[in-house]
């Protein structure tokens, strides 16, 4: 079942992050002060699913008026293939299309096999013909990777 995410999933959802190889966190933004924040803008559009009595799947998604962006999509390793990514990814779709946002994109790191795999496979197109640049504002923002 997908339904909206509240800052009250945040333990399971940061858990269900944590288990998933390669994922990489931020420290500030998906700190829970972060997610809060995050959530408090957009209150209707990300979203969790739930199997089993547990969150097996999340999306943070949000926009900025003008386009809409999906962060941080994952399901549980032994939940994959079921169609639950698919599900939370067009129930974000929708979510944005009822506040007038008629683009989404994603930042999937290149050595996400799995991950670009599933967008291929779901019909999203990669881009070939941008440039994505980046500039950190808090140096305390660090990034890091689940390993192995």
């Amino acid at each position: 079942m997908t339904r909206v995410m509240t800052i009250d999933d945040y333990d399971e959802v940061y858990s269900l992050w944590m288990s998933i190889k390669g994922f990489g966190i931020r420290s500030v933004d998906d700190s829970r002060e972060g997610v809060e924040a995050f959530l408090k803008r957009n209150p209707l559009t990300s979203v969790v699913d739930i199997e089993d009595g547990k969150i097996v799947g999340a999306i943070l998604c949000g926009h900025d008026g003008r386009r809409g962006c999906l962060y941080h999509v994952c399901v549980a390793e032994g939940y994959r293939m079921r169609g639950i990514g698919k599900a939370m990814v067009v129930y974000c779709m929708n979510a944005l299309k009822k506040e007038n946002i008629n683009k989404v994109t994603l930042i999937a790191f290149t050595k996400n096999d799995i991950g670009n795999a599933f967008w291929k496979q779901i019909g999203w197109t990669r881009r070939e013909d941008l440039n994505y640049y980046d500039f950190t504002l808090n140096t305390e923002n660090i990034t890091a990777f689940n390993a192995d």
